[in-house]
């Protein structure tokens, strides 16, 4: 899945990225980790995979769109 990345704070390497409906989702460092990204800027495309429903759904890997 695809979105756009949102927030990003490089101390706690955690963040949020939106959805392409615009619905904001955070995500924690273990996902950021499990892309091997070093720094995320806003507005980067980024391809995102979660796991969950509905409030449940959370980020568990965040890596850079590539084409």
């Amino acid at each position: 899945m695809q979105a756009t990345a949102y927030t990003y704070d490089p101390d706690s390497r955690s963040g949020s990225v939106l959805l392409d409906d615009g619905t904001p989702l955070p995500f924690d460092a273990d996902a950021f980790n499990a892309g091997g990204l070093l720094l995320l800027r806003a507005g980067q495309r980024v391809r995102i995979e979660t796991a969950g429903d509905g409030t449940d759904r959370r980020v568990t890997l965040v890596t850079l769109q590539t084409l």
